[in-house]
């Protein structure tokens, strides 16, 4: 975790941006005078389209010499840009521009605060969190490979956000998740689906939702994976199947209480979670399902069309992201203390 000017690397900033999103009058004397007070080269800019969200841009930005780059906009944008820069020594910093802005949330970053974001970037430190990679099987035998961040899924999640009026989002943030979550709540969103966990044995079961997690918080203070974690090599997966309202009632006092209310205190941390017929957990790190017929699919938030399944691995710290100072100072401090826990005990 440490910073640009003492690893040797050269310090040139990238800013990919969308323009829908982001004031380019406001963002750009905010960059200039952060990467001037830094010490930084002048940033190099690009705009996305329609036709590329940011992965070709990172990619522009990558090949021109950039070791990192500020992805301005939504969820979509900072998924394209990150899947550009993992595996790479470039690094990747947020401001915040979207709606969910799940990778930020699940990072606890300062949301809504431009300033403050473009400051991170420039005088913060760098931490290493994992990425998921997701090889989507389409049903017309084609395949398509991407990287996600926080969660990847078909079912009500996947059909919710292809319901979502864009207008109605703009006007009132993720509530206008709420409305669609009703809509797609009426139809018919029971799954079958073979799925099997780091190779082992095939399982088969009717679903109505299948989430692939790398990361666990959702917009509205939602705690869907209570275990999971952007940097501890795994990936988690949900697998809900309720049936009738009772099963329903079962999710959501599951979702909303138990790992929205009673986990994030010490007390209910200590106690045993009761288990419900509704809702299963996994932990692995390849996780493999196939549906019977195609089914929408989501990455990060983004609809990706319709496919018949996935295959989904952990790259365990692939992508690097800029945090604050004091995050990186903490992060530091943590991870020597655990080195020396494990010094003693062996």
């Amino acid at each position: 975790m440490s910073d640009s000017s003492e690893t040797g690397r050269r310090k040139l900033a990238a800013v990919v941006y969308n323009p829908v999103k982001v004031e380019l009058d406001d963002l750009r004397p905010v960059v200039e005078a952060e990467e001037r007070a830094a010490g930084w080269e002048p940033s190099l800019w690009y705009e996305t389209s329609e036709d590329d969200a940011g992965g070709g841009q990172a990619r522009q930005a990558l090949d021109a010499g950039a070791t990192m780059v500020l992805a301005a906009g939504g969820d979509g944008t900072v998924r394209e840009v990150a899947e550009a820069l993992q595996g790479t020594h470039a690094s990747l910093a947020l401001l915040p521009s979207g709606t969910g802005n799940l990778l930020a949330r699940n990072l606890s970053l300062t949301l809504n605060d431009m300033e403050h974001s473009v400051h991170a970037a420039f005088s913060g430190g760098d931490r290493s969190i994992d990425a998921g990679l997701i090889d989507i099987r389409r049903a017309d035998g084609g395949h398509s490979k991407h990287a996600f961040l926080v969660m990847a899924g078909f079912g009500i999640d996947a059909k919710m956000l292809s319901a979502t009026d864009d207008d109605l989002k703009a006007k009132v943030g993720w509530l206008a998740y709420v409305k669609a979550f009703a809509t797609v709540l009426r139809g018919d969103n029971l799954l079958r689906a073979r799925f099997s966990l780091d190779g082992g044995e095939v399982r088969h079961m009717r679903v109505n939702t299948v989430i692939v997690g790398n990361a666990g918080s959702l917009p509205g203070n939602i705690l869907l994976l209570p275990e999971a974690a952007v940097d501890d090599g795994q990936l988690d997966v949900v697998i809900l199947r309720p049936e009738e309202l009772v099963g329903w009632i079962q999710v959501f006092v599951k979702v909303l209480w138990e790992n929205g209310v009673v986990r994030r205190t010490k007390l209910g941390r200590r106690f045993r979670e009761r288990e419900v017929k509704s809702i299963n957990y996994l932990r692995g790190q390849e996780f493999r399902v196939r549906l019977d017929h195609p089914q929408e699919i989501e990455l990060d938030g983004d609809p990706l069309g319709k496919a018949l399944g996935m295959v989904v691995t952990v790259a365990p710290g692939a992508l690097t992201v800029r945090v604050p100072a004091d995050v990186a100072e903490e992060g530091e401090q943590e991870g020597s203390s655990l080195a020396e826990a494990d010094s003693t005990s062996s």
